[in-house]
């Protein structure tokens, strides 16, 4: 659904500081909570397991990703291209950062959280966030081109029935001033608070906080981020 697409263009959409912000966040609920060993689900190229270890706190990651992960292993990191189904260990924490749960359509849901749930040890933690309606439709709709001097990107976002689709153009130079054009399509969901509350609980999984969370514009909350204890 367009992640290794995604992946390719990621370092050039300028969500350093963005992402830096949110991985902030999270750190400062896992150092909160006292948790030592962190599940990341959709870890991409790592950037928030290599905090997690320079604070003394252990870290795998999974991601969908092929490209993603090759990068973790670069690092040295502990990661692999594996669904959540997959993971065998248990953790005292998993965290699903910057738009992973809105990449999970409505009728699969309700299955990642009981697998989260499977891959925690008692009391332990989940905390992800979710894009809210207004980030969907007041920040994550528009248009955006980059044009690089061998790169041009090309990216249309429509939010429409509760979805955010999101085109993706890529041209990249080669030899002879030819031009390699790769294209594909990304789809994020929107998930209400009120279904996220009910399948959380069939998941086995109590709700302690909702945290409203500012991390593109300061006029609403563009973002929330749940956490949640298994009891």
């Amino acid at each position: 659904m367009g992640l290794e697409l995604y992946a390719k263009i990621e370092e050039y959409l300028d969500f350093q500081e963005e992402v830096k912000e949110l991985h902030s966040a999270f750190l400062g609920l896992i150092f909160e909570k006292g948790l030592d060993d962190v599940l990341d689900i959709g870890c991409g190229q790592g950037a928030f397991m290599m905090h997690l270890l320079a604070n003394g706190v252990n870290a795998y990651g999974i991601d969908l990703s092929v490209e993603q992960i090759k990068v973790c292993q670069a690092y040295n990191l502990n990661a692999d291209a594996i669904s959540l189904d997959k993971v065998d260990e248990k953790f005292d924490c998993a965290t699903a950062i910057f738009d992973v749960i809105n990449y999970i359509p409505k009728n699969e849901l309700g299955e990642f959280f009981i697998n989260a749930s499977k891959v925690l040890n008692d009391n332990g933690y989940f905390i992800f966030d979710v894009n809210s309606l207004f980030g969907f439709e007041e920040v994550a709709q528009g248009n955006l081109t980059i044009n690089l001097e061998d790169k041009f990107i090309a990216i249309d976002a429509n939010f429409e029935d509760e979805k955010l689709k999101t085109d993706i153009t890529f041209f990249t130079q080669e030899k002879n001033n030819l031009y390699k054009k790769e294209e594909d399509t990304v789809v994020q969901y929107y998930h209400d608070v009120k279904s996220l509350k009910t399948l959380l609980s069939k998941s086995s999984f109590e709700i302690e906080n909702i945290v409203n969370f500012n991390l593109h514009v300061d006029e609403e909350a563009d973002k929330l981020i749940f956490i949640c204890k298994k009891i």
